[in-house]
């Protein structure tokens, strides 16, 4: 062992101190050996800590909408034959719950985050009416915030049918690095139900949604909101390209089928346009059920003993 100088009185760590330079030690260098005197209990000096690691930049979290609010026409939602916010049970309202269980479930976990294109074939199948009834189920939940963007560049009509006043939307943000897309937002009185309009039309339109500032708009949306469901009313995707561009960015594409309208052939046409999405399922929309099948609605409305009540 090690000889060293008589050490004086005092605790271990003391009597080290006198034999030890602690500045040295920071600079690398090795401690020499202390001889302990038997009996006493031993102490090792501790080491200095090392450089605590840089605090990590917390994630972007999608901002707040912070416009005006506007009311949702609600007379007008029922004379379009539209789902009532906060209205009776349905036969409807059931059908649109099953389905956003169901978008719910295949949204979990995907690694394109909470985007739902709502698409068909051709115009006058339903699209814009499943989105909008859609968008107001989702919006009943309870831990949910839905934004419903009006991507018909070329024919929006979603503000409208909701009674609300569109101004600068999501073709304006994609066009003009100037205008924040956040700031195109329109907040309505349903509190988790937003909307985005479709902005001013473009002959580039499917050139913007494909290039790199889409993504990066979507991602300023959504990022850190696992909360926050978008939904994209698209054209047609067998009349207008920005349809088949959006199903890049897209989750889950819904595309709907009109019971009495679409043909196979243009079924088979439009789903082969979707092969960008992640997911692609078949939405019927105009169909009548058979006797005896779903009867939904009917419950809510009878007494406990199986009268209608009232």
């Amino acid at each position: 062992m090690n000889k060293h100088k008589s050490l004086s009185g005092g605790s271990l760590i003391e009597r080290a101190t006198e034999i030890y330079d602690f500045s040295a030690a920071l600079r690398g260098r090795a401690a020499p050996a202390v001889e302990v005197p038997e009996g006493e209990p031993v102490v090792e000096i501790a080491q200095p800590a090392p450089a605590a690691a840089e605090t990590p930049v917390p994630a972007h979290r999608a901002p707040d909408w912070m416009g005006p609010v506007q009311p949702i026409d609600r007379i007008a939602l029922v004379e379009a034959g539209y789902l009532l916010p906060d209205g009776p049970v349905t036969a409807m309202s059931e059908e649109f719950r099953l389905l956003k269980r169901d978008l719910l479930a295949e949204l979990a976990g995907n690694a394109r985050g909470n985007r739902v294109l709502v698409c068909s074939a051709h115009s006058g199948e339903g699209k814009s009416f499943c989105a909008i009834n859609l968008a107001l189920s989702l919006a009943a939940e309870k831990d949910r915030e839905i934004l419903l963007v009006d991507a018909d560049f070329g024919k929006p009509g979603i503000p409208q049918a909701l009674g609300l006043t569109a101004g600068p939307g999501l073709m304006d943000a994609l066009a003009d690095p100037a205008v924040a897309i956040e700031d195109c937002v329109l907040r309505t009185d349903i509190p988790s139900l937003s909307v985005l309009p479709a902005g001013q039309r473009s002959n580039n339109d499917t050139e913007y949604l494909a290039s790199a500032r889409t993504e990066m708009l979507l991602d300023r949306l959504t990022e850190g909101r696992p909360d926050r469901i978008v939904l994209f009313d698209s054209p047609p995707l067998l009349a207008a390209s920005p349809a088949a561009v959006l199903a890049g960015h897209a989750a889950l594409a819904l595309l709907v089928v009109r019971a009495d309208r679409t043909t196979e052939g243009a079924l088979r046409d439009a789903a082969g346009l979707l092969k960008g999405a992640s997911k692609v399922k078949l939405l019927l929309n105009g169909v009548n059920f058979a006797t005896g099948g779903r009867r939904f609605g009917g419950y809510y409305a009878q007494g406990h003993d199986g009268e209608h009540a009232g």
